[in-house]
Parts: C-alpha cells; sequence; structure tokens
C-alpha cells in the first residue's frame, strides 16, 4: 500500500472517515456488497472509520484485473480517499497510487477475509524484532569439509539462525575444530563450540569461539581461559543446586554466561524439566536462559511447527534468551525457519498483550482457520451467473464443486469428476484441470484454503515461492503470484 497523508484537521476536530472506492468485476459484486454491508467498518476503532462505494469496471472475473486496466476504465480524479483492488489484481500498485494521487490498496484474495484483513490493517502488529538467539547446531560437523560447513552454515543463517552451533561427536576426532571455527568467523558467522570433551572445548576457545556448550561444575574453569561465552547445566541430569551454584558464581563475577537446566523429552520428563526452568528463573529473575529444543522437535513424530509455536510461547513467558535447535530428522527440516517464525509471533504477542492469533500463518502449516469461505448454495448460485465455457473450481465442506455454462459438477476426487468435464480430446485442457482439482483435494481433506490457479499456502514449510504449474498449462492465464511476508528479511538482532 501506498500511504498518502490528507491535510490534518484544526486542532481538537476530529477527521471524517475515509471513503474508499472497491472495484470488482459483475460476478463477484454482490458478494462484495453483501460483506461490506456486514463489516464494522470501525474495525473496532472508531479512528479507522470509513465509508465505501463499489464500482464494476466492465470485467466479469475480478481476478483479470490489472492496474494498467483500472487506470485506462477509471478516469481521474478518484472520487475517494483510498481505491481497494482484488487481492488478485496484477501490476504496479505504487505507480497507480501516483496517477490518482491517492493511496492505492491490494485487499486480501478472498471477499469473506475482508473484515479480518482491515482489522489487521487498523492495528497491524510488526514481526521484524524478536528477544531470543537461535543456536542452530550442525550435529555431525566432525564428518564435514570447511567448504561443506560454510555451506550449510550460510542456509542455517538464511533460515534465521544468530548462531552456528558445531556439534561434536563422542569418540570422533574433530581435527578442522579449529580451521572451521576460523573459517565460520571469518564468514560473519557467530559460533559456538558443543562437545562434551573438555580438550575440544579448550580448542574452540582459542580459535575464537563466541560460546561453549556446555560446561558444569567439573569443568567451569574453562571458561576463565578466553572470553568464549559459557552454557552452564547440571553436573549431573537434574541437579539443579549445582547449576544454581554455577550461576551465583559467574554473577557474582561479572561474567557473561547462558543457564541451562536442560529439557527432557516427552514422556520421559519433559514436565519435570519445565518446571526446573521456571525454578530457575523465579530464583534468578535476570539471568539469560538457554533452552534446547531438539528433544521435542526431533524425538517427537509429530509437526515440528506446532511445536516449536508451543515452546517459544513457554519462552517468551519464561524470558528465554537463547533456544538451540537441530535439524537432523527429516520432519524436522526446517526447524530454524520455523524458530524464526515461532520466536517473532511469540515476542510481538507478549510484547503487544494479545495472543498469538492474527498476526501471521506462518506456522499454519497444515490446515487453514478458514478453509471453505463459501458454502455449497453460495457457490451453486455463482454458477447459475455463469456464461462462459472457463473452468471455475470451488470447495465446500462437502467436496469439490467444478462449473461453467454448462452447468455445476460435485464430486470429491479428480477421478470422479473427470467423466463429467468433456476433455477427452483436449490434453492441455486437461492436464490443467488434473493439476487443478488434485490441488482442490488436498485442500479439502486438509481443510486448508484453496484459491483457483494458485499454489497450496503450506507457510513456512516450503522453499521460497516456486513459479506457479498453472502459468504454463493455461493459456492466456493472467494470475498474480502469491504474496508472502518474509521474516528473513526483516532485522534479526534481538529486540531491546
Amino acid at each position: 500500500m501506498t500511504a498518502a497523508a490528507g491535510p490534518a484537521p484544526p486542532d481538537g476536530a476530529a477527521r471524517p472517515p475515509e471513503h474508499l472506492l472497491f472495484l470488482t468485476g459483475r460476478l463477484a459484486e454482490p458478494a462484495l456488497r453483501r460483506v461490506l454491508e456486514g463489516l464494522d467498518s470501525t474495525a473496532g476503532d472508531p479512528a479507522s472509520a470509513f465509508t465505501w462505494e463499489v464500482r464494476e469496471i466492465g470485467l466479469q472475473v475480478a481476478a483479470l484485473m490489472t492496474t494498467e486496466m483500472v487506470r485506462r476504465r477509471l478516469p481521474a480524479p478518484l472520487p475517494a480517499d483510498r481505491l481497494v483492488l482484488p487481492g488478485r489484481c496484477r501490476g504496479d500498485v505504487d505507480a497507480l497510487a501516483a496517477h490518482y494521487g491517492r493511496p492505492v490498496l491490494r485487499g486480501p484474495e478472498e471477499l469473506k477475509d475482508l473484515p479480518q484483513f482491515f482489522r489487521r490493517q487498523a492495528r497491524p502488529i510488526p514481526l521484524d524484532t524478536h528477544a531470543t538467539l537461535i543456536f542452530a547446531e550442525i550435529v555431525d560437523a566432525p564428518a564435514l569439509t570447511i567448504d561443506a560447513l560454510l555451506a550449510r552454515a550460510a542456509a542455517l543463517r538464511a533460515d534465521g539462525a544468530d548462531v552456528i552451533d558445531l556439534g561434536a561427536l563422542p569418540d570422533t576426532p574433530f581435527p578442522q575444530l579449529e580451521d572451521a571455527v576460523r573459517a565460520l568467523k571469518a564468514a560473519g558467522h557467530a559460533v559456538s563450540v558443543d562437545s562434551m570433551n573438555d580438550d575440544e572445548l579448550r580448542r574452540g576457545q582459542r580459535a575464537g569461539a563466541d560460546y561453549l556448550l556446555s560446561l558444569h561444575a567439573g569443568n567451569a574453569g574453562i571458561a576463565d581461559e578466553g572470553p568464549a561465552v559459557p552454557v552452564l547445566i547440571p553436573q549431573r541430569p537434574g541437579d539443579e543446586a549445582s547449576l544454581w551454584a554455577l550461576v551465583e558464581r559467574f554473577q557474582a563475577a561479572g561474567r557473561p554466561f547462558l543457564a541451562d537446566p536442560i529439557l527432557d523429552p516427552l514422556p520421559f520428563g519433559f514436565l519435570a524439566s519445565l518446571l526446573r526452568y521456571h525454578r530457575l528463573r523465579e530464583r534468578f529473575p535476570a539471568a539469560p536462559i538457554l533452552m534446547g529444543v531438539g528433544n521435542l522437535t526431533e524425538l517427537t513424530e509429530a509437526d515440528t511447527s506446532g511445536i516449536n509455536a508451543l515452546l517459544f510461547g513457554i519462552g517468551a513467558e519464561l524470558g528465554i534468551a537463547a533456544v538451540l535447535t537441530t535439524q537432523v530428522s527429516a520432519h524436522a527440516r526446517r526447524a530454524v525457519r520455523e524458530a524464526d517464525w515461532a520466536r517473532r509471533i511469540m515476542h510481538a504477542a507478549a510484547r503487544h498483550r494479545v495472543l498469538p492469533k492474527g498476526l501471521s500463518d506462518a506456522l499454519m502449516t497444515v490446515h487453514d482457520k478458514q478453509p471453505f469461505p463459501d458454502s455449497p448454495q453460495e457457490i451453486a448460485a455463482r454458477a447459475a451467473g455463469v456464461r462462459d465455457p472457463n473452468f471455475r473450481i470451488q470447495v465446500a465442506e462437502d467436496g469439490l464443486h467444478v462449473y461453467n455454462r454448462d452447468g455445476l459438477r460435485h464430486g470429491r476426487d479428480p477421478f470422479e469428476l473427470w467423466p463429467r468435464l468433456g476433455l477427452a480430446h483436449d490434453a492441455g485442457h486437461a492436464f490443467y484441470m488434473g493439476v487443478e482439482t488434485a490441488r482442490a483435494q488436498i485442500a479439502w481433506q486438509l481443510g486448508k484454503r484453496y484459491v483457483q490457479d494458485e499454489p497450496l499456502a503450506w507457510g513456512c514449510a516450503v522453499e521460497a515461492d516456486t513459479p506457479d504449474l498453472a502459468a504454463h498449462c493455461a493459456p492466456g492465464s493472467t494470475r498474480a503470484p502469491r504474496r508472502r511476508d518474509d521474516p528473513a528479511a526483516a532485522a534479526a538482532t534481538p529486540d531491546a
């Protein structure tokens, strides 16, 4: 959205409500009016009140609208304070705003998302800060070359890691340890050395490591041999007294440290270990704490996005300063990226005293909150107004709906629908419909939002957007690429 400030009202005078002009197509116009008529235009905030009007600019399908088309068909000056385009309108919104001298806004992709869309616009909460460092462990560091370590570290940092943790292996030589630390430091990484071998910890210290994992009462003197920040752990599992004594020792000396009571896996002491973290925080309100979450994400066969959301929510309550995570199991291969989103979402929720809802859908990787925006009856009403041969596909609670001028077909998988499409002699169109109905079936089965010609949204579970298959197999497609927020582009510095 391009912002343009209007003249300020006189002191003490209320600013009049904004007037918004919504552009749409013939098919969507009745539905848009119904949504706007039921919309609380103040979005819970009288200062954000607006009036509105709807204009159809000579298109049957709103998704085919482009900003250049808008420029040609909507003469200046703009009869509104802001112009709202359909969510899938293509083109340069900033150029259009400059042409009219007014802000231009792309709406949501689905009409029924307008209420939530305007609530977010009224009180946006940024996710560009956090309060937790991510230590990303390379668990097989001794087995990797320096080049391989650098490549792995670069990928982890791109996903949100702040510290690259070199994990040593028991009874495995690590001859390239010093070279690895120096190479990673030269590449701009913060580095920790993670080992149960005192000699390797000392070598990492001398090579310039920033952190040492982990020191206990028996080897805490290694911290005195250099500037690396130690992670302090109990002498024995569950031995809180030994950890507390170390924390008091380092606090008295004014030495930096991180304290880690050790998080145990489910169902083998997880709750008891959480209580240890809570007691540590109660006893040392200002102590920086590290939590290793791999015992949950790696050792629980469940989607890690939800596990990370829960753990980082606990971390926000406890004031956790750092988290150590791993990406070993295939099901945990997005753990760092999920951790980056989770720390930002939970930090924003805690900071602004709101529930972690409506801030981002990045961790909603499998299901959607509102997967089926239209009822079968609403789809049928829309289908009755179609007069062209192009197929539309929508998903409702009862399955897949495919319609064009020849009627509405309903089914629950592509094989059920195929005989009724009449595409046996149109290979290209048949392939396209096969792809789209397969996507629709997945969306219906999982409870995800389906939008024709758009890839399903998997949150942070997938890599960056790939070219839409429909653009290659549907001639004349004018679908705009899906837009997503990217926390990696935001500042990675913890919020003060």
